[in-house]
């Protein structure tokens, strides 16, 4: 593989390793040590300590458990209702369809942001809270996805045969037209995380996310913003994991994209 594929993979699995193995590490996010306070670094800690002597990569292998956990939370809510809801409405059609069309535009019509705040601010900070407010916001996505590709391939031949035979309207959507439309619905989850990823750190640089002692990079760039000048490595830390790992998601999905797409395969 090439490094356009090494790149966005190598840090995707740094990112689910720190996260995943996090808890096993020897890690001291909270330990406050004020003769270190605002110190690039020493041998203890390289990529130096915060405003209050805490290690900055203790607390970025932190926010990488908190990032990962919110983000695969929330594809996976999102995916799993979206899909079904797309999926139902595009099969059946008539009023219900209609209903979820109208359900769809109204979420679309407001910025996704701006409703994860307002979600946020009424449930109140935490993890889960983020997460409820993120998945309520991201569903839209996935049912609209769905609902365009089963439109697209529900008068398939084998569906109308199913139809002739008399199988459940649950089995068709489950068995002949989820396995047709699954390809789009992964690479869109891959473009999700990034989103989630950049909407978490969001929310948690604004207060309505994870609250302290725990981190979260959104939380870490927050901190910085008071010492930019004196202290650049609380913010530059934090930022450019950020960037790294919405970056590699978003490469990722590009790399998918064009590894399943058809048309594309085609052309070459």
């Amino acid at each position: 593989m090439s490094l356009r594929v090494w790149f966005p993979l190598g840090i995707i699995l740094l990112w689910l390793l720190m996260a995943l193995l996090g808890p096993l590490m020897a890690l001291e996010p909270n330990q406050i040590e004020l003769s270190k306070i605002l110190l690039n670094h020493d041998s203890n800690a390289l990529l130096g300590y915060d405003d209050l002597g805490r290690p900055l990569w203790d607390r970025l292998v932190m926010g990488a458990q908190t990032s990962f956990m919110v983000a695969i939370g929330v594809v996976t809510i999102s995916l799993i209702v979206g899909t079904l809801i797309g999926a139902v409405s595009g099969y059946l059609g008539g009023w219900f369809d209609h209903l979820v069309t109208r359900i769809i535009d109204i979420f679309l019509a407001f910025p996704g942001i701006l409703l994860a705040i307002a979600m946020a601010g009424i449930l109140g900070p935490g993890v889960e809270n983020v997460v409820i407010a993120l998945a309520v916001v991201s569903w839209v996505g996935f049912a609209r996805l769905s609902r365009a590709q089963v439109l697209s391939v529900k008068h398939r031949e084998h569906v109308q045969a199913a139809i002739a035979l008399g199988v459940s309207p649950v089995l068709i959507v489950l068995r002949h037209l989820l396995p047709l439309i699954m390809a789009p619905l992964i690479i869109e989850a891959t473009f999700g995380v990034a989103s989630v990823v950049i909407a978490e750190a969001g929310l948690s640089f604004l207060g309505l996310g994870v609250q302290a002692p725990d981190a979260s990079w959104g939380s870490m760039i927050r901190d910085g913003t008071r010492y930019l000048l004196v202290a650049p490595h609380m913010i530059l830390v934090p930022g450019i994991a950020l960037m790294l790992v919405v970056l590699a998601a978003n490469l990722l999905g590009d790399q998918l994209r064009d590894r399943l797409d058809v048309r594309l395969k085609n052309n070459r």
